[in-house]
């Protein structure tokens, strides 16, 4: 396997910023971060797929207890099989790790002494610090079961960790109800601050003999107002939990019921009351529309009755500013099918003078979160896929007519700078998409108009050159774009007699 599941993932992480952090492991093959199907906002995990299954095993011990956005990774390999992943096999939970020092990669670390790990993890809050507990998931069950019988009870870092099997919901469930199930002990509450031991033994001795009674007493020593009854049979307990549950007592409802730990009646009221409440903008979801470019003109009954041909409109709300409308409006359908089908018919669709742009309605979080993903996505295929103008531009290799040198007069004092410039100048076109000429920077040089010797005038003022002549600088000399010899001949000007040919100086 050559895939890691990567999860606990920010709403912000995207393809980009895994890409940046698994690179370091090794060549990867892909990245792809899991989103809503509607909305495109990120689901919390994410897949990554590396060449090579080294590179994969490399990645999983290096990033297992980084943290990316404020949040720890949770990284395990992925397996397409989720056989094993959801039957439980070798899953166990461990509890009282010490909140500052054990992380996902220390848990890690010490339960792999026992097994191949499926996956590990510690649980953590929405600010990334740990809740004190987490789990293991072995391969095997054996694993699973050498790590309960060596670590249960140990010490890690100074705190007595508590390791078992790992129950379901339902599984527990069962267990505390077969708990509730079979109890002697009674708690009493709401009673009265003269009630004392005796009293309640009065109260509760007649269901039968009890092992032990007690009223719990404040520092002044007064009663606190509850109490236990302790039953030696169950039966004797539960019929004093239906008689007298609620009775009036000195004019005092008390309350009376099984008698509960701690720790049980605080797992009993998370699952009662800890559930994620409803979203109560679920209910619109998939149902509420969005509508813009409105005509001025629309109001709530207009925008109505235009989409009542598509099904039962449980609201339409054009948006006004001083009594002005502002060009879009909210559309509520009854119904996700409905919702779809207005879609599809009146989005682009000419309602009055304009048309009409319609989606399914997002929250204000929804729409930037989707904008900024839209960005990051394309700038990432912009850097990653090759420009096919911008690699396939060639500079253009400057043409040189050598019949122009001839043509240009450079004073004798002049030569030696003119020529510095015109090697500078050769050598930044080289480099450049200008489409300046030679000749053009000769002349610029020279701070003369070129001569054409198709110009009679100009040619009867042409003599021969000399044969002194030198090579432009380096910048021409070393320059791939250019001939490979490029020289500028200097004369000396002079005066030609009419009718007579100009006649080189060879020199003494």
């Amino acid at each position: 396997m050559n895939s890691l599941y990567v999860g606990d993932l920010h709403q912000n992480v995207t393809e980009a910023d895994l890409n940046e952090m698994f690179s370091e492991a090794g060549p990867i093959f892909s990245v792809r971060v899991c989103r809503d199907r509607d909305t495109h906002c990120s689901l919390g995990y994410a897949y990554v797929n590396f060449y090579q299954q080294d590179d994969a095993d490399r990645a999983l011990l290096m990033f297992s207890n980084d943290m990316l956005e404020g949040r720890y990774l949770r990284i395990m390999r992925s397996d397409p099989d989720c056989t094993l992943r959801k039957s439980g096999v070798g899953n166990i939970f461990i509890k009282n790790l010490d909140k500052k020092s054990i992380t996902n990669k220390n848990l890690y670390e010490t339960f792999s002494a026992f097994g191949d790990i499926y996956s590990s993890k510690v649980v953590c809050d929405e600010n990334g610090h740990s809740k004190g507990y987490g789990y293991i998931q072995y391969k095997t069950q054996e694993a699973a079961d050498r790590a309960i019988e060596k670590l249960n009870g140990m010490l890690m870092d100074n705190e007595k960790v508590f390791i078992e099997h790992f129950m379901s919901r339902k599984e527990r469930e069962e267990v505390l109800g077969a708990k509730a199930r079979e109890f002697n002990n009674v708690f009493v509450k709401n009673l009265g601050r003269d009630t004392n031991d005796e009293k309640l033994i009065e109260l509760f001795g007649k269901y039968g003999p009890t092992v032990s009674v007690k009223v719990m007493k404040d520092d002044n020593g007064k009663s606190s107002g509850f109490g236990f009854v302790c039953f030696e049979r169950h039966e004797d307990a539960q019929r004093a939990v239906n008689e007298m549950n609620r009775k009036e007592l000195n004019g005092r409802l008390i309350y009376v019921g099984r008698a509960q730990k701690k720790a049980e009646r605080q797992a009993l009221l998370k699952l009662k009351f800890g559930q994620k409440k409803p979203d109560p903008k679920a209910k619109y979801r998939g149902v509420n529309l969005f509508v813009k470019n409105l005509d001025d003109a629309f109001d709530d009954h207009r925008l109505r009755r235009e989409f009542s041909a598509f099904g039962t409109i449980v609201s339409a709300k054009v948006m006004t500013e001083s009594g002005r409308s502002k060009g879009f409006g909210f559309v509520s359908l009854s119904s996700p099918e409905e919702a779809t089908k207005a879609v599809t018919e009146m989005n682009g669709r000419i309602v009055g003078t304009k048309p009409l742009y319609v989606a399914l309605a997002q929250s204000k979080e929804q729409r930037q979160q989707y904008l900024a993903d839209r960005y990051k996505q394309r700038l990432v295929s912009v850097m990653a896929v090759p420009n096919p103008i911008i690699n396939s531009y060639q500079p253009p290799i400057p043409q040189v007519n050598p019949s122009f040198y001839s043509n240009v007069h450079i004073p004798q004092a002049q030569s030696h700078a003119a020529a510095y410039y015109f090697s500078n100048q050769l050598a930044q076109l080289s480099s450049s998409p200008g489409m300046m000429t030679v000749e053009r920077i000769a002349t610029q040089a020279l701070g003369q108009r070129p001569h054409h010797p198709a110009s009679a005038d100009a040619a009867t003022a042409m003599s021969k050159p000399r044969n002194s002549t030198f090579a432009a600088g380096d910048g021409l000399r070393n320059n791939p774009l250019l001939p490979t010899a490029v020289h500028i001949e200097v004369q000396e000007p002079h005066q030609a007699k009419a009718g007579q040919k100009s006649v080189p100086n060879t020199g003494a």
